[in-house]
């Protein structure tokens, strides 16, 4: 019977410490999906976070961490799993919704060091971001849905990765949105310029972030300035996605492709 790999969800960090409760609370549903396809009676080594920035470790140290964690004396003795080796499997989940330089770069070159740290006993595999997942559009999409607007703006945090925001801008056009970067432009208050010039008195935003965190409050805080410049306009602000058994779906499929 094969050995299920070990998965290892990887944040870019925060100091703000509700990021990384979000991230155990997701790390948690995930391994709730492990349970259900694997019949996994033992699986509370097998999912773990890790986070790339705002930790004492660099990532390629957690990744040691972790497969000693999950492959040495808690679910799988390494002396037992080398007659398995084809088997033993870390699979590293980036929860980045962007392609950029951390996605691209950063993560890559940590699991190289982590897995020439580790030898070949245990095989490093790094799925796709969950940016990529197709099914993301669904889950923005249900939350717009739970708010009246006449219009809507997808607010990313933005990337300085070049052609990064061509995925934002596709997103933004498949959901009726538009694109808006809290750290390059065209900025919030830009795209509010426009929509208020064009007449709209309903402007809805949608962060497009993970968790609630010092950006998303410094959202809120940029909101309520808006609201006191355009005080004509009503100004609703929507949730991130937070962690759910949908988001936690999106992520199994991804490691299960």
């Amino acid at each position: 019977m094969p050995i299920p790999s070990a998965y290892l969800l990887v944040s870019h960090g925060s100091r703000d410490p509700r990021p990384e409760i979000a991230m155990q609370q997701l790390a948690k549903l995930v391994c709730n999906k492990l349970s259900e396809n694997h019949n996994a009676l033992n699986n509370e080594h097998q999912v773990d976070i890790a986070a790339l920035e705002m930790n004492p470790q660099p990532l390629h140290e957690q990744i040691q961490q972790f497969a000693q964690r999950a492959f040495g004396d808690g679910w799988v003795g390494l002396q037992q799993s080398k007659l398995s080796q084809n088997q033993n499997r870390i699979k590293i989940v980036p929860l980045f919704l962007l392609p950029g330089v951390h996605v691209m770069t950063d993560i890559p070159a940590e699991i190289a060091l982590a897995q020439q740290a580790i030898g070949q006993d245990i095989m490093i595999e790094l799925q796709p971001y969950l940016g990529s997942h197709p099914n993301l559009e669904k889950l923005l999409a249900k939350q717009i849905a739970a708010i009246k607007a006449e219009a809507w703006i997808l607010l990313a945090h933005g990337s300085r990765r070049p052609g990064s925001k061509e995925t934002v801008e596709s997103m933004a056009a498949s959901l009726g949105t538009v694109a808006a970067y809290w750290a390059n432009p065209p900025s919030l208050e830009s795209r509010v310029k426009e929509l208020v010039a064009a007449g709209y008195k309903e402007i809805a935003i949608l962060p497009y972030f993970l968790f609630a965190g010092g950006i998303t409050d410094a959202i809120a805080a940029s909101i309520e300035e808006l609201k006191l410049q355009f005080s004509a306009v009503n100004f609703q602000l929507a949730e991130p996605l937070g962690a759910s058994a949908e988001l936690a779906e999106l992520i199994w499929d991804l490691t299960d492709r």
